[in-house]
């Protein structure tokens, strides 16, 4: 076989292998009734009800109808226990809701995860949104997809330890109008690359030193107070969630 044929069907054979394929892992209509949200998400955190917040999650307060999540809070009085169980054990002065997707988020060599919503989230002080992963082994690893701290900010976080911490705030267009989010995970070696969008725009790139192999948790609340600032409202708080995407490219 001349060298001009060998190429040939070198080039030919190449055109045959299939590209990846994804994989959806939450598809957009989870949210469509409660019976398909039950399919992919329990209710709460995944270690309970309290985290470090004054929000205390609670099934009641996560309503799912028509595609849309509503997480709700309310001020409350007279819980038991009245603080936290997490550190740093704050005064509980809500009831809200709190999700978690049953499907571990684990990014490797041989996969890219791609993390997409829509959000109407409210920047108020004392509001403390999230649309979040974290590990289930230990921590971290952390990133930030959506988190809104009482200001009129996103922020995009990801967490290789508690002190090496890389942050991009970028501003939010309009609380309380749905807006997109993703988030693409890829690994480099040991490390996660994560480039995050709003609104389909490419808006910050950070990396997870060795988040490659650990599985997380992907986690929706509505946290109050705590680092977004206090007193927190005074009436109901609704953060409204829609269209959640997870697709894996690969194994």
């Amino acid at each position: 076989m001349t060298q001009s044929v060998f190429r040939v069907f070198t080039l030919a054979a190449l055109l045959l292998v299939p590209a990846a394929q994804a994989v959806t892992v939450i598809p957009k209509t989870a949210f469509n009734s409660v019976a398909d949200f039950e399919k992919y998400f329990d209710y709460l955190y995944p270690w309970g009800s309290d985290h470090n917040g004054s929000g205390r999650m609670v099934k009641g307060n996560v309503n799912v109808a028509s595609g849309t999540l509503s997480l709700v809070a309310t001020p409350t009085s007279n819980p038991v226990p009245p603080t936290s169980a997490a550190n740093p054990h704050p005064a509980i002065h809500y009831a809200s809701g709190a999700v978690h997707a049953k499907d571990h988020i684990t990014v490797t060599a041989g996969n890219s995860y791609s993390i997409y919503g829509e959000f109407s989230a409210l920047t108020p002080k004392g509001t403390w949104p999230a649309f979040w992963l974290t590990a289930v082994n230990g921590w971290p690893p952390e990133v930030d997809i959506g988190e809104w701290k009482g200001t009129a900010n996103n922020w995009y976080n990801t967490f290789n330890t508690s002190s090496q911490v890389k942050s991009d705030l970028v501003a939010w267009p309009t609380d309380l109008s749905f807006h997109s989010l993703r988030a693409d995970l890829t690994a480099q070696g040991s490390s996660v690359k994560i480039d995050f969008f709003m609104d389909n725009q490419l808006k910050a790139t950070q990396y997870g030193a060795n988040f490659a192999g650990a599985p997380m948790w992907l986690i929706i609340n509505l946290q109050m107070e705590g680092s977004s600032g206090s007193p927190g409202p005074t009436g109901t708080t609704t953060y409204k969630i829609r269209n959640v995407q997870v697709t894996r490219t690969g194994s």
